[in-house]
């Protein structure tokens, strides 16, 4: 039994293998101690061992040191396979809330998780995450006028999944809905309506509400006289 085989759930090693595992992009060493409430030259020395018993048992995975910090990689002799097999998820299974979410960042990117939940009309931060795990939206920027929030669009997989060139060749979305009422949804929802647009419907609804709440006001103040 090796080194790799005795990795205790509480040890740093275990701890390191877990965070790894949830990050989406490479992370600093000092990073990982700070999570892992270690010292960075205990972590940089538990990482580089994880690197070569990995390597030493020719496990499916790697752990590379790239970009000033460490992800954890599928092994290069099995590209071709991992690739058939991603490739190989249909888009059309996705569920109504990420049809909807999806739709919403194709046509009106780039979006910000406010402009997606303005046309939804709900929260989409857990929808947008499970795409962005799927490979389909990315973000592109930041927001300047909104805080610098995240902004999102499409990828290259997207367009690969749906046949696309780019976005101009977007066909319409609602021949992807898996019924009539994801269709009805789709087609009103991508209208031709921007992101302002909606929200100045929105508002203009809330203030024509407030006038007729203060007519019925007035009304009854009036009746009581």
């Amino acid at each position: 039994m090796n080194d790799l085989e005795r990795i205790e759930p509480g040890s740093l090693k275990g701890l390191l293998e877990a965070l790894l595992l949830v990050s989406d992009d490479s992370v600093p060493a000092t990073t990982l101690a700070r999570a892992a409430g270690a010292e960075p030259g205990e972590v940089a020395s538990a990482l580089a061992e994880l690197s070569a018993e990995y390597a030493d048992a020719n496990r499916g995975f790697q752990l590379r040191e790239v970009a000033g910090g460490w992800r954890l990689f599928t092994h290069p002799a099995h590209h071709d396979q991992v690739a058939d097999y991603v490739l190989s998820w249909d888009t059309r299974r996705l569920s109504q809330a990420a049809l909807e979410t999806l739709a919403v960042i194709a046509y009106h990117q780039p979006v910000t998780r406010e402009g997606v939940r303005a046309i939804r009309g709900v929260n989409s931060d857990g929808v947008i995450g499970s795409l962005k795990e799927k490979g389909l939206v990315r973000e592109v920027g930041r927001d300047p006028e909104h805080g610098q929030a995240q902004l999102w669009g499409t990828t290259r997989l997207f367009l690969e999944r749906f046949g696309l060139r780019s976005v101009r060749d977007l066909p319409p979305l609602e021949d992807f809905a898996p019924d009539e009422e994801s269709r009805r949804f789709i087609r009103e929802r991508l209208s031709g309506r921007s992101i302002g647009s909606t929200i100045e419907e929105t508002a203009a609804d809330i203030e024509e509400e407030a006038d007729l709440l203060g007519d019925e006001v007035a009304g009854e103040a009036e009746a009581d006289e």
